[in-house]
């Protein structure tokens, strides 16, 4: 989606009745964010849009990139809100083999997440119910299709990519093969790259 560069657009400020509405849509999404959504948004900040190619909106709080969205579709994180809370949405791991095509903007495919080095959900909730990566860093809850996540990599720390699955967890394991994210926002892309202050 953010292959090339990105020209910085002018921000607008976004009014308050906006804004509640996007902490609560926040919300509703990624749950996991709730003990952070002040820390995120706080009441008394001013963010701001700023339009991007595509018909994508970039949501920009004193210059740090929160989330963006394509028309009318689910925000996605940006990687930077990704890497200050990165147990706060749901993941997915690649293998090492993987990570170089991801970063390069192909599209995800099924074999680089059920190889050995690959983590898909385990779809076993832990004893208390609540999601997160359990101790063999898998996620708790199997993720549907049309889900936003978050793309980790073997090996690394910080997370590489952030999209939409095309294909649900359950079904990657069965399958085996195929596309499973496409247009992800990655590291070093234009959407990276984009000056924002």
């Amino acid at each position: 989606m953010f292959k090339r560069e990105i020209t910085a657009a002018p921000k607008s400020k976004l009014k308050s009745s906006v804004q509640r509405s996007l902490r609560q849509s926040l919300l509703t999404t990624y749950p996991l964010l709730s003990p952070y959504i002040d820390e995120i948004l706080p009441k008394k900040g001013s963010l701001e849009a700023m339009k991007l190619p595509d018909r994508c909106t970039l949501y920009v709080l004193d210059s740090q990139p929160l989330f963006f969205q394509q028309d009318t579709t689910t925000l996605l994180p940006h990687l930077r809100l990704v890497h200050r809370f990165p147990d706060a949405f749901p993941s997915i791991r690649i293998d090492r083999g993987a990570i170089r095509f991801v970063l390069s903007g192909a599209t995800l495919m099924a074999p680089g997440l059920t190889s050995a080095g690959g983590r898909l959900p385990s779809g076993v909730s832990t004893e208390e119910g609540k999601e997160g990566l359990d101790e063999d860093e898998r996620w708790t809850r199997e993720l549907e299709k049309g889900e936003p996540v978050v793309v980790r990599a073997e090996g690394k720390v910080e997370a590489c990519a952030v999209g939409f699955l095309v294909m649900g967890t359950k079904e990657v394991k069965e399958k085996g093969k195929g596309p499973v994210i496409e247009d992800a926002h990655y590291l070093g892309d234009g959407l990276w790259k984009l000056a924002t202050d």
